[in-house]
């Protein structure tokens, strides 16, 4: 099984010359093919055990060497810990967010958050789907797929300067077919995240998990496996159809979509 078994991540790789001296130094010696992945996972489940602030530790990374070049995408833990805090809070009715979040859990999770070494979180991350704005940075040359100990896989990669055009022409098509509304206003939030970062970052899509319920879904469904998966083809498609004003064929590549990952999220209820 792999690392994060439900989760798809969004990472940026900032170069490594974008940090501090310090964390320079101390991520220049890291091995890059050592399973980053795994080790974020064991640290998360170790918190579950015995909670303790993210914020009071050196965080760790995930590394890419590109041509002699070294990338870093910082877990950003403490960051993304509060958020999922302030987002559970606000998913429940206020008198009873104690009963699930003690204060004192909350303050042991939060205890440092103003002196976190990354404000902007380097990693997003969903449960159980891939939004489809995501899809649309990244065509299907950038995907790689397939199998590997822990199952299935795939990841799609491309620079961040084409990751913010095919934003941009996302936000375009959207707001010219409905306007501004939530849908808009994702695609220009997911935007302005991207011009956070070094103009020289690399943009990484990693269905982690999904991957393999995917797979198992596709094939149930009489299809090839993840080869069958045009959740790209699919997003673009939709797009292109929004920019042409051809509402039949954006329509048939959003149902596709939906359809498909619909599937993996009927995995959540039989777990």
């Amino acid at each position: 099984m792999r690392p994060t078994p439900y989760v798809a991540s969004l990472r940026v790789y900032e170069p490594i010359s974008a940090f501090e001296p310090a964390d320079q130094l101390r991520w220049s010696h890291i091995n890059s093919v050592r399973e980053s992945r795994v080790e974020e996972q064991a640290f998360a489940l170790r918190r579950i055990i015995k909670p303790e602030s993210p914020a009071l530790r050196p965080d760790g990374v995930h590394v890419l060497d590109i041509e002699g070049a070294r990338f870093i995408s910082p877990w950003s833990t403490a960051t993304r810990c509060w958020a999922a805090i302030e987002n559970f809070k606000i998913s429940l009715p206020g008198p009873t967010v104690h009963f699930f979040l003690p204060e004192a859990l909350e303050e042991v999770l939060t205890s440092g958050i103003d002196f976190a070494e990354v404000k902007v979180p380097h990693i997003l991350t969903e449960n159980w789907i891939v939004p489809p704005r995501w899809f649309s940075l990244f065509i299907p040359d950038e995907r790689v797929r397939g199998s590997d100990e822990q199952g299935s896989f795939c990841v799609a990669r491309t620079t961040i300067a084409n990751a913010k055009a095919r934003c941009e022409t996302a936000h375009t098509a959207v707001r010219g077919a409905f306007g501004v509304g939530p849908v808009e206003e994702e695609i220009e939030n997911l935007s302005q995240w991207l011009d956070m970062f070094h103009s020289q970052s690399f943009l990484e899509l990693d269905y982690g998990g999904l991957a393999v319920y995917l797979e198992r879904s596709l094939i149930e469904k009489g299809e090839d496996g993840l080869t069958a998966d045009t959740s790209i083809e699919d997003v673009l498609s939709s797009i292109q159809g929004l920019g042409n004003g051809d509402g039949e064929t954006a329509g048939r590549g959003y149902e596709r979509l939906v359809t498909r990952w619909r599937s993996v999220a009927a995995f959540e209820q039989a777990m």
